[in-house]
């Protein structure tokens, strides 16, 4: 998982990097609003630690911009800053920050903050009928799956696992999340459940000929193509 840490203070910056790293996530650390723009587009991080004061502009200003872009507009976003007054707080979240958390902080705090943000199945799903890919479409409102003209009936859960998938194009997930946005939260399951759930879907739209879309990022999860060559 990648986590974008856009801070000028270089100290602070490495230090978030650092403990971020040491509990299993790539880091990329960006000083301004402009380096954080061009780092977002090349990477497309799965979460941004953005601080509110920076160089060239204002953290606020970068996660309004964040979520006027249609690709990267669901990436969760924590903001990491020295503002800890209450109206602060308040622009803060109502500008898009998911979370908020102030400096002095405790890194333990932190990667806990990061690990939830990533863990929150409501930024992987597209809140619209319609969802389409390559050949494959799902109408979220009438349950419907088709290949081209196609029907193909699919179980609630592999609806869902295809729902998530579709509805995130070329966002990859891993085992935790998707067993989280499929099953919930507190569903005590193992990393298997979804690999079996990834390969009955599959099997279920191989005679249509894209149970290729459907692809696995080794040691990092699943995500769907709109290729539909295995």
């Amino acid at each position: 998982m990648h986590v974008l840490v856009v801070e000028d203070d270089r100290d602070i910056r490495e230090m978030v990097c650092q403990s971020l790293a040491q509990n299993d996530f790539q880091t990329l650390g960006c000083r301004d609003v402009q380096d954080a723009k061009q780092s977002i587009a090349k990477i497309n991080p799965d979460c941004l630690v953005i601080d509110w004061m920076l160089p060239d502009g204002s953290g606020i200003d970068l996660i309004r911009w964040l979520r006027r872009q249609e690709q990267f507009k669901q990436i969760p976003v924590l903001m990491l800053t020295a503002r800890a007054q209450e109206t602060d707080m308040i622009t803060g979240l109502d500008s898009g920050a998911d979370d908020y958390l102030t400096k002095p902080m405790s890194l333990r705090e932190l990667n806990a903050r990061v690990r939830a943000l990533l863990r929150r199945p409501a930024h992987y799903e597209e809140q619209q009928d319609l969802l389409q890919s390559g050949p494959l479409s799902l109408n979220t409102r009438t349950h419907e799956v088709f290949v081209m003209d196609n029907p193909i009936e699919l179980t609630k859960t592999e609806f869902k696992l295809l729902k998530l998938l579709i509805g995130n194009p070329k966002k990859v997930f891993s085992r935790e999340q998707i067993l989280d946005a499929v099953w919930g939260m507190n569903a005590f399951l193992g990393d298997r459940t979804v690999d079996v759930h990834v390969l009955r879907l599959r099997k279920t739209l191989k005679p249509y000929g894209v149970e290729g879309m459907i692809m696995t990022v080794r040691g990092s999860g699943y995500r769907l193509s709109e290729q539909t060559s295995a």
